[in-house]
């Protein structure tokens, strides 16, 4: 049987009660206290999450623009230094590789946060498809971060950073070096809980004083440590999609909804588009629609959806809404299905149970 991986903070999950589970080959905590309660405090006061196990590569050379640019679907060229991009990677037939994130320290000088589960694939494929003046490497062993979410956030961060400011971070931007108790960080503010909140990409040796230290700062404003769970409740309510589920080797960026990091119109030819400019214009059929239950059940991943007798597509991730309180999910379904109101049957245990189709974001933060 394969070792499981383990984060910088593994030995710190058993002092605050963490669960831990396997997670795309990695042992990570589902849950501390509790997944309701964890996704509670990050939409009314702050959670902090340990998300070490993400993929951090770096790009640089004079090449490194021309480089992203082939294999990224957004504008590369529009990034400026301060700044963080959300992208796709596809393959030739436009399949979805990973959703990542670049970061653009400096001219040539660049940051990709990958999945963890796409850590191996990921860097195999950049590699396989570097030119010359481009170095890639890996830094993933070489760093940790944690993610500290919430409205209360800023507050409870700032008690760390001393002089700097962190309201001059603003959203999808980064500051480099920023000191935290005196441990430098690239701090970012980008989020994957639709809410307010701040990334800590630090050395590994300073991950479990840091962890520990803004529990600390942040234990009047009631800040939790979160697990894997509430991260899923939240990322899902707020529509933000999941590597995994919503976008697969099968399924490519405009069919999960997220054809905004697509940029057909860009100067550079990038892997997929052709596929993709061919989707965009005769659509492949399907799309990733919101869903809420009128029987009672619970969607799931996987579960198959009807209507009139027929499969029109399955779940790609289902519960029951902590904030919302009600039972929802995304499904790909088949595109003339997905108009608002429209009646749709999701199988659970055997049994088809009533649904509509929804709207989604089905959680928005008020800015």
């Amino acid at each position: 049987m394969t070792e499981l991986k383990r984060t910088p903070l593994f030995e710190v999950y058993k002092e605050y009660g963490g669960k831990t589970i396997d997670f795309g080959g990695w042992e990570l905590p589902v849950q501390f206290s509790g997944i309701k309660e964890e996704h509670v405090a990050v939409r009314t006061r702050a959670g902090l999450f340990d998300v070490s196990h993400m993929g951090e590569f770096e790009v640089k050379g004079p090449g490194s623009l021309d480089f992203l640019q082939k294999m990224m679907t957004n504008d590369v060229s529009k990034l400026k230094s301060g700044g963080a991009q959300y992208t796709a990677m596809c393959y030739e037939n436009g399949g979805t590789i990973d959703d990542l994130l670049i970061y653009k320290l400096d001219e040539d000088h660049y940051i990709l946060v990958v999945n963890a589960a796409n850590i191996d694939k990921d860097f195999k494929w950049l590699e396989d498809h570097l030119e010359e003046e481009a170095e890639l490497k890996n830094l993933s062993e070489d760093m940790a971060q944690l993610a500290l979410q919430g409205p209360a956030a800023e507050r409870v961060l700032q008690k760390l950073a001393g002089d700097f400011d962190l309201q001059s971070i603003g959203f999808f931007k980064f500051q480099n070096d920023v000191e935290l108790n005196g441990k430098k960080a690239l701090v970012s503010r980008t989020g994957y809980t639709g809410e307010d909140g701040f990334e800590i990409y630090c050395n590994p040796e300073d991950a479990a004083s840091l962890w520990k230290e803004i529990l600390e700062a942040g234990n009047e404003e009631g800040v939790l440590p979160c697990g894997l769970g509430a991260r899923d409740t939240l990322r899902f309510e707020a529509n933000l999609v999941l590597y995994g589920q919503e976008l697969s080797k099968d399924i490519t960026p405009l069919e999960a909804g997220i054809g905004f990091a697509v940029k057909l119109n860009k100067d550079s030819d990038f892997i997929g588009k052709a596929a993709l400019k061919e989707q965009k214009e005769n659509s492949t059929g399907r799309k990733l629609a919101g869903i809420e239950m009128l029987d009672r059940g619970i969607p799931r991943h996987g579960y198959p959806v009807y209507r009139d007798g027929n499969k029109i597509g399955e779940v790609t991730t289902g519960t029951q809404s902590p904030t919302l309180k009600r039972n929802i999910g995304l499904a790909l379904l088949e595109a003339q299905h997905t108009a608002l109101g429209t009646e749709i049957e999701v199988e659970i245990r055997g049994k088809r149970l009533k649904a509509t189709i929804a709207e989604t974001p089905f959680y928005k933060r008020e800015k």
